[in-house]
């Protein structure tokens, strides 16, 4: 279970009646490093001030240097210190304001939200959108319509200034924020790390792991004292219960994914993917410029706008040509134009949804590699095979079905090298998470197509070879930063 550490500045903030979790004078916290040794607490930082250089202010900065979780964070704090310095966050917080009240929601001059909770019902979808922009225990959202987004101020408020019914909602709601979801372990050692494996139950044909390679995961790092759980789209609020993250689910810029990775950076976890491998590998725009800077090999390929000459392009990259959007993942929002005409039709209906379109030579070849890269080595070698009657590793049906070709996994040291050595190259330039680099072998040497942030990993398919040892050496990339962080091993 967590373990909840909750500071506070007087006695009559917080007594220890009200809670079962341990409450402590924040001074007794800030002088006493060695109180937590070995442990990481999740810190709930209840002071009267969050000022800069206050008592709050120190606290929280200590539990970050400690390896602590905590809520506020630094960051929050400096965040909601100035209006200037959330305001990316009031459109997304105005948009959830317009669609409250549009549904019947009361017309109130502002909002007091507790754990995630609004103290007013009709606000359900704005408290947890603030709360996910700000890892607040408690906070007010004043509403101003002559204000932009209609949001005129977001501020912290400490819990000495609750009184009343807003004093006991706020103990509920931490009651019930604190009370925890995670299981006991069924190890019969406690298990030393907590790891959240974030999947979409919606996600039937595409998932990047199906539910049994997830489960033997799970049993994988019971042995090693990693406890695993598996969360959805709707955990973001529990998120802070865990040491890490392990995103299992298809990754995208514009959806919870990235919330759930950013607001695990902002928690200190490790987390695969992390939000700068997302950005970076979801657009294939910055994936050619960077491969290309670098000396690595791709096709022969042109960034396409609006104002693009697409015969000359036609020309210059030959028949066919292959049509991919920037975002596009698991061969999905491609085109195969073997004519000037399909190219301008592909063009066009692509130009719908984004400004810029990648146009490639077709380099045809019976199967695809995909080299698994972890920690900047290599993890796994898999060829993939082309989809039957087709031109991909997945034909995607137009009823929305898939069906994919069959797969080969050779241990990487049977795979070519230079292969292993461009996937290397290439996944070394993202960062050092795990990434799934996709290659081809062709006449005039090897392609890079493409880098994932978020390769599938099944034990029967790129585990067919390392079998457990897959699933060692990714539970193993986790607790080696979990105590780094520790400050365990340098």
């Amino acid at each position: 279970m967590t373990d909840w550490v909750i500071l506070i500045e007087n006695a009559n903030d917080i007594s220890q009646a009200e809670t079962p979790h341990k409450v402590l004078r924040v001074a007794d916290y800030i002088t006493r490093p060695a109180l937590f040794a070995g442990r990481r607490p999740y810190i709930l930082n209840l002071c009267r001030s969050y000022g800069y250089q206050s008592e709050g202010y120190y606290a929280s900065l200590l539990a970050e240097a400690r390896g602590h979780r905590v809520s506020p964070s630094v960051q929050t704090m400096v965040e909601l210190s100035a209006k200037g310095l959330y305001n990316h966050a009031l459109p997304d917080l105005g948009e959830r304001l317009r669609e409250a009240r549009a549904k019947g929601a009361p017309e109130v001059e502002s909002l007091f939200v507790a754990f995630s909770k609004p103290e007013i019902a009709g606000y359900e979808r704005l408290a947890r959108e603030v709360s996910d922009w700000f890892r607040v225990p408690a906070l007010e959202v004043e509403f101003d319509p002559a204000a932009p987004h209609g949001i005129s101020r977001v501020r912290m408020v400490p819990p000495q200034k609750l009184k009343g019914e807003r004093r006991d909602f706020f103990l509920r709601a931490m009651e019930t924020y604190t009370s925890g979801r995670i299981s006991e372990p069924k190890t019969k050692a406690p298990a030393k790390w907590a790891l959240a494996v974030l999947v979409d139950p919606n996600e039937k044909h595409t998932a990047p792991s199906k539910p049994a390679s997830i489960k033997r995961l799970a049993d994988v790092a019971a042995k090693m004292g990693v406890e695993v759980e598996i969360i959805d789209p709707s955990d973001l609020t529990s998120l802070a219960e865990f040491d890490a993250l392990f995103i299992r689910a298809t990754t995208q810029i514009n959806n919870y994914t990235y919330k759930f990775a950013r607001r695990a950076e902002q928690e200190g976890m490790p987390v695969i993917d992390d939000t700068h491998s997302m950005i970076r590998c979801t657009n294939k725009v910055y994936l050619k410029e960077i491969l290309e800077k670098a000396g690595l090999p791709i096709p022969q390929t042109e960034i396409l706008d609006e104002k693009s000459d697409l015969e000359a392009v036609f020309n210059k990259l030959g028949s066919p040509v292959v049509l991919k959007t920037p975002d596009g993942s698991f061969g999905s929002n491609m085109v195969k134009a073997r004519t000037l005409e399909e190219l301008k039709e592909g063009v066009k209906a692509m130009f719908e949804t984004t400004a810029l379109v990648i146009a490639q030579e077709f380099v045809p070849t019976k199967f695809d590699w995909r080299i698994g890269v972890l920690n900047g080595e290599p993890l796994y070698a898999c060829q993939y095979k082309m989809a039957r009657g087709h031109w991909q590793i997945v034909k995607h049906g137009p009823d929305g079905k898939t069906t994919e070709g069959g797969f080969k996994t050779v241990a990487v040291e049977d795979a070519p090298p230079a292969i292993v050595d461009a996937a290397v190259r290439s996944a070394r330039l993202i960062g050092d998470g795990l990434y799934g680099v996709d290659l081809k072998e062709t006449d005039r040497g090897v392609m890079i197509i493409e880098i994932n942030d978020n390769p599938s990993i099944d034990h029967d398919v790129e585990g067919a070879v390392l079998k457990d040892e897959l699933w060692r050496r990714l539970i193993s990339w986790f607790s080696t930063r979990l105590e780094q962080r520790m400050g365990r091993i340098a």
